[in-house]
Formats: structure tokens, C-alpha cells, sequence
């Protein structure tokens, strides 16, 4: 939503395909279809009739399609047919390259969100009003360089530090998933009492940056202070912070801080 209405504030008059079974906003805003993200001769007609020239990739998918629902066009089965099995097998990073690849073949350029709404982006240094300290950035550079290494084996993008230890990887669950995780450890009496952590967030190394930017939202501040966290680090100018300042009061309100990194080639920051 934050990406059409900036989008239409830049001009353009956005045609929104969202996806069943995944899409839960209101889109009657907005020109829209409801499609099935197997439908890529669904998407071939719908680009030609509504004449849509760019396409930008936007919000999550909680599923992947299956094989045996897949419509394709002559065009995505001449481009790469045997890259089909990246939809059951590949990781994220390198279905979403193939997905862009599909889609680029259909005649549409895919932009970045950022291409559209840059304002969404996370910058250097800290949004609220608290920072982290020595023991926090400790923290900081473990949880970076667990994220990077997680990151190049294109399994997830986020990682926890309580106390200088990596403590959780971000899987196919998610960041919410792998906070509520945490969370049952501290609960448990099983991470070290008196220290609380960071989250980090960082694109994966070589990740096309047209889809699946890292993004942390409201909701990702509140379940970091329910794990007990003492703050969250993204990666600056690479995440989307979604609802800037209602993560900014949230984290002010929670005693939480969230700050901007610029990790180096071995995760310190």
C-alpha cells in the first residue's frame, strides 16, 4: 500500500495484481485484478491489457506455488524451463531472481520499491531516541556476521546476539517466528540472565535488490521487546522500515532502540 500511494504520488496511476490467497488490503483505491501467483498467462494478458510497462514487487509471500499449478506462457517456457524446479527447491533469492527473469520476459521492467519509494528506506545511525552501547554493539557485529553468513547460503536474513552469542537464525519462519523463539528461551531460563540482545537485519550478500529488501515494521519492535531485546540493527540505505515514524514511537515508548548499520566483510559494523 505504502509503495502504490507513492506510486501515485509520483504521477503514475498504479494497476495493482494482488495475489490470492496472500493480499489482505483494501484495493478498491485502486485499479486492481486478484490473481494467483501461478498464473503467469493470467499476468501476460492482464500486462497487455491494462498496457503496464514497469512492475514493482511488494509485501510477502507466505507460500510458494505448486508446480502442478502453474500456468505459464510460451515465453516463460522458452526463457528457462528447467529453472521451474527453483519454485519447490531454491531459496528465496534465487526464485525471486527467477521470478524477475519470468516476468522481464513478459515485456514489463521490474523496479525496485526503493525506485518508487526511497523515503521507505533505513539510514545510518539511530531513528529514536536511544542508541546502542558497547555491550550492544558486540552484539551488533556477532548477530551481522551470523546474518551474513546465513545470508550467502540464501537461507535468511536476520540473526540474534544475547551476550556476544548468536542465539537464533532467521529460517523460512521469518522474523516474527524467530523472535517469539527467543522469547521462549528467555522465558525457559535459557539465554544468560541480565543480557538481552540485538536483532539484525542485513541484505543477503549479491541479493538482487529488486525484491525482498529486508523490512522491519511496528510489529517487528514489539515482538523484539517481548523477546527482551535491547534494540534492533538494519542495514542502512538496504531496509525498508515500514511506518517509519509509528516504529520510531514504539521503539521510544518500549525503551528500545533501532539504528542504521553499514556492516563491513566480516560483519562488524
Amino acid at each position: 500500500m505504502l509503495v502504490a500511494q507513492a506510486a501515485r504520488h509520483l504521477g503514475h496511476d498504479p494497476y495493482i495484481l494482488a495475489i490470492q490467497g496472500e493480499s489482505d488490503q483494501d484495493w478498491s483505491g485502486f485499479d486492481h485484478s486478484l490473481i494467483s501467483i501461478a498464473n503467469l498467462s493470467g499476468f501476460a494478458k492482464l500486462v497487455r491489457r491494462e498496457a503496464i510497462g514497469s512492475v514493482v514487487l511488494a509485501g510477502g509471500i507466505g507460500r510458494r506455488p505448486n508446480l502442478a499449478d502453474i500456468r505459464p506462457t510460451w515465453r516463460s517456457l522458452l526463457a528457462s524451463p528447467a529453472s521451474l524446479r527453483l519454485i519447490a527447491s531454491g531459496g528465496d533469492d534465487k526464485l525471486l531472481r527467477f521470478a524477475i527473469k519470468v516476468l522481464e520476459n513478459e515485456g514489463v521492467k521490474v523496479l525496485a520499491a526503493q525506485q518508487v519509494a526511497p523515503d521507505l528506506l533505513g539510514q545510518a545511525g539511530p531513528l529514536g531516541r536511544l542508541r546502542p552501547d558497547k555491550t550492544d554493539l558486540k552484539d551488533i557485529a556477532a548477530a551481522s556476521e551470523a546474518a551474513l553468513a546465513l545470508g550467502r547460503l540464501d537461507i535468511g536474513q536476520g540473526a540474534i546476539s544475547v551476550g556476544g552469542r548468536v542465539v537464533a537464525l532467521e529460517g523460512l519462519e521469518g522474523t516474527d517466528a524467530m523472535l517469539a523463539r527467543v522469547a521462549s528461551l528467555r522465558a525457559g531460563n535459557r539465554l544468560a540472565a541480565g543480557r538481552r540482545g540485538v536483532l539484525v537485519k542485513l541484505c543477503k550478500p549479491g541479493q538482487d535488490e529488486r525484491a525482498d529488501l529486508p523490512s522491519i515494521g511496528p510489529a517487528t519492535v514489539t515482538n523484539a521487546h517481548a523477546a527482551g531485546l535491547a534494540g534492533i540493527a538494519v542495514e542502512a540505505g538496504r531496509t525498508l522500515v515500514l511506518e517509519r515514524e509509528h516504529v520510531i514511537g514504539e521503539a521510544d515508548r518500549l525503551g528500545l532502540f533501532v539504528t542504521g548499520i553499514v556492516p563491513g566483510p566480516e560483519g562488524t559494523s
